[in-house]
């Protein structure tokens, strides 16, 4: 019989409305117009002069400042959300209620409760919500995924993430949301969250955890109230403990002010050898990752990265390679109508995550992780 299915350029292109305009319009507007399926509709500001500025800038038709009249327009399928975490649950609740798709920013939300009744709307409306947790997409990444899944390190012994950076190390880079911890700021939202999704993907989901979140600057200055410096309860750095469900050790310590910092490695130590996965460029965190490898006590050698796992195309910004194969899957998950991976199960778990990292470093106390599907079926 006849083939019937439908090629990319037969199939209905999505019309996508993009909310938060600093990543939104670095890395969200590209890799979505990258895209053969989709078609940047409209975009929001809080602001409408602003809205109509950006939408002026990118060419883009719509231009609004609510994001109840973003869902309202007809060509509006689905809509992406980078804005602040503070603002995410808000926003993402009127797209869900609208029946519209959605890609989210990490953190999910200010905490596990607000990422759960997301995930409950998206699955009464059958809406596909994708998180973008990008390092999934990434090819070395994706070849550490691949090695460990055939055992190249056997029984794991100790794992050890490193994310140190100095994106805020200088005292003087200015007071703003980032710097509120009940604002969604801080470098366990930032990284953590990152960090809780991919350690579930590579090895296993936490059982216990342990953390200290500690805030070396305490005060920075607000060019709103003419430089006064205002205080800082976000943490800058965290060092976390991890016991995942298979019994391994998980070593994590962030901080986004260490001048120097080594940049993010994940290092996994096992019966018969060792994967070293890092990348010390401060610039771009996606950008310059290389594997490394070892069994049976040789020297480390780095592993080539295969071909098939390469990106189809790199911009100046990595960020933005690996955003465009999330909005693939996303793609994928609305012709098919069913959920992305990673969606917002796994953006429900990594607030989890986020919110006992708090508690125990308030607290001075391991405390147990639940299992994913109690947490999302408790009322």
């Amino acid at each position: 019989m006849p083939s019937t299915s439908i090629s990319p350029a037969e199939q209905p292109v999505i019309g996508v409305a993009v909310a938060g305009t600093g990543f939104g319009q670095k890395v969200h507007i590209p890799a979505l117009r990258s895209h053969p399926r989709i078609q940047v509709a409209a975009v929001y500001h809080r602001h409408c002069d602003k809205a109509k500025a950006i939408a002026q800038a990118h060419n883009i038709p719509h231009a609004c400042d609510t994001v109840e009249e973003i869902v309202s327009l007809p060509e509006v399928r689905a809509v992406s959300i980078s804005t602040p975490p503070f603002a995410h649950c808000e926003m993402a609740k009127v797209v869900l209620k609208a029946g519209k798709h959605l890609l989210l920013e990490k953190p999910t939300a200010l905490t596990a409760e607000e990422a759960r009744e997301l995930h409950n709307l998206a699955q009464s409306t059958g809406a596909a919500a994708a998180m973008d947790f990008e390092f999934r997409f990434v090819p070395a990444w994706q070849m550490l995924a691949e090695l460990l899944a055939e055992g190249y390190c056997g029984k794991k012994r100790l794992v050890k993430i490193d994310c140190l950076v100095s994106s805020r190390a200088d005292p003087s880079r200015p007071w703003n949301w980032y710097a509120q911890k009940d604002k969604g700021g801080g470098v366990l939202g930032a990284m953590g969250s990152h960090i809780f999704d991919y350690s579930s993907w590579l090895f296993a989901p936490a059982r216990r955890l342990s953390a200290q979140l500690l805030t070396a600057i305490p005060a920075r200055p607000d060019p709103a109230a003419g430089g006064e410096l205002k205080p800082v309860d976000a943490d800058d750095s965290c060092t976390l403990m991890l016991e995942l469900a298979d019994g391994t050790p998980c070593q994590v310590c962030l901080s986004s002010v260490t001048y120097q910092g080594r940049g993010h490695w994940v290092e996994v130590y096992g019966e018969k050898g060792t994967l070293i996965l890092g990348s010390d460029n401060q610039q771009d965190y996606v950008h310059g990752f290389r594997l490394w490898g070892s069994q049976g006590g040789q020297p480390l050698a780095e592993i080539k990265i295969p071909e098939r796992l390469a990106f189809p195309r790199v911009f100046p910004d990595g960020r933005i390679a690996p955003v465009v194969r999330v909005i693939d899957e996303w793609v994928r998950a609305i012709d098919a109508g069913v959920q992305p991976v990673p969606s917002l199960r796994e953006g429900v778990y990594s607030q989890l995550l986020m919110d006992l990292s708090h508690f125990s470093s308030a607290t001075g106390t391991w405390v147990e992780v639940p299992a994913l599907d109690d947490f999302l079926a408790r009322r």
